[in-house]
């Protein structure tokens, strides 16, 4: 056991360094990954009842217990497509722009064992991510004698970076021979940067913390907890939350975001379904519940009459989501798996936010997943992913921060292709 623990380190660290390298990013429901462990994010993100890999701590902690003693290390590759753009300006401040940056790796690392036939420890490594822009400049004649501007008549370059990479050691305990229950504690490293939003330092309580001020950190810590019921050998259930994940601040955006740099990671709920249809044959249901509203930064509506930073500032008016997954596995070969699912998610953007959201575009809605988990030996194996997020737009008039009406709109759509590694020990 105690040479299990130390192998397992070690590959820890190694997830560790790759999951903080710059740009994770995932197919999303809202900027929320749809799915976490590849072979869930195959059946569409169900999770919550499944005991399938080794990313506990990221869907439901209570079903390490009832999971193999296992590790999991893979890589996702997104690639999304965003484009924005302003149409019917009095003033002539129409454009378009498709952002820039378009392919994302995202490393994922999960880990379980048991110590005893109750005690069960775990540790998951995952991202969340998907508000990446990066729009070209000098589109626009935003003025008399100015210089050609960006879509929010800026100067250079406009968008956002935004990456959450969270670390969750995770402990289940067994009640009985049915019932479990976990905990997760979520320890999060965030990293932020804007671009091209000088416009907007004439309202904001802090001008010269709110564009082009390099990356900022903000560090946080919440925890996860849930329960987890195999009814019989057919059906079994699963229900998680997570709180907020409570972070410092980003100093050098205190300008931009509400509460004077405050950005936590929502609060989410989640409860799951899986049946055993046949010995071979998996179908699972999810149903999550992410409370965007909760966080000021995310959930102030962008018309706020308030200063930029301060408490009441405006944000990107995003709305709390409900997300409904479904998913299938079945074991058509002793050692061969396919899987498929589909995930639908309520838009959290309104178009009477739609311009800062220009930025944050997470509009997606509906996404399929398809994959399969070839056995390699009786102990190891890989999976395969790919998720299809569907084109969607949002449009609505134009801030009145910027002169002279008009409609914005925001579209996004996302691939990704995926592979991780599994064994059993």
């Amino acid at each position: 056991m105690i040479k299990n623990i130390k192998a397992s380190y070690g590959l820890s660290l190694v997830a560790i360094a790759a999951v903080l390298s710059p740009g994770v990013a995932s197919a999303t429901d809202g900027y929320f990954a749809a799915g976490y462990g590849m072979q869930n994010i195959a059946m569409g993100g169900t999770a919550f009842a499944v005991t399938n890999d080794g990313l506990y701590g990221a869907n439901n902690p209570a079903n390490g217990s009832f999971s193999d003693n296992e590790f999991d290390l893979g890589l996702n590759l997104f690639i999304p497509g965003r484009t924005a753009s302003r149409t019917g300006n009095a003033y002539g401040l129409n454009g378009s722009a498709t952002s820039r940056t378009t392919l994302f790796p995202i490393p994922e690392f999960g880990y379980n064992n048991h110590l005893t036939d109750r005690l069960t420890i775990g540790l998951s490594i995952y991202g969340n991510g998907g508000m990446n822009t990066a729009y070209p400049g000098g589109q626009l004649t935003c003025g008399p004698g100015a210089p050609p501007g960006n879509l929010l008549c800026g100067q250079g370059g406009l968008g956002v970076s935004l990456t959450q990479v969270l670390i969750a050691p995770t402990v289940s305990y067994r009640l009985n021979d049915s019932i479990s229950v976990g905990i997760a504690p979520q320890f999060a490293i965030q990293q932020f940067s804007a671009s091209g939003l000088q416009a907007f330092t004439g309202v904001s309580q802090s001008p010269g913390n709110v564009t082009d001020r390099g990356d900022s950190y903000s560090y946080g810590a919440g925890v996860r907890f849930g329960g987890y019921w195999r009814v019989n050998q057919l059906l079994a259930l699963g229900i998680t939350y997570q709180t907020q994940v409570y972070s410092t601040k980003f100093s050098q955006y205190s300008g931009l975001f509400a509460g004077g740099g405050s950005f936590n990671i929502p609060a989410n709920f989640g409860a799951g379904v899986a049946l055993h249809i046949t010995p071979t044959l998996l179908v699972a249901a999810d149903y999550e519940r992410i409370f965007y509203s909760g966080v000021a930064a995310i959930g102030n509506q962008s018309s706020n009459h308030a200063p930029l930073g301060s408490a009441n500032g405006p944000g990107f008016g995003w709305r709390d989501i409900n997300v409904f997954k479904i998913g299938v596995a079945d074991q058509v070969l002793p050692n061969l798996t396919l899987r498929a699912g589909y995930n639908h998610s309520d838009d959290p953007v309104t178009s009477s936010n739609i311009t800062f959201n220009l930025l944050a575009p997470g509009v997606i809605e509906n996404q399929i997943a398809f994959g399969a988990t070839y056995d390699l030996s009786p102990v190891s194996s890989l999976t395969a992913s790919y998720t299809h997020a569907f084109k969607n737009t949002v449009s609505g008039a134009t801030s009145p921060l910027l002169p002279g009406g008009g409609i914005d709109s925001a579209s996004l759509t996302e691939d990704e292709i995926g592979i991780s590694y599994e064994r059993k020990f």
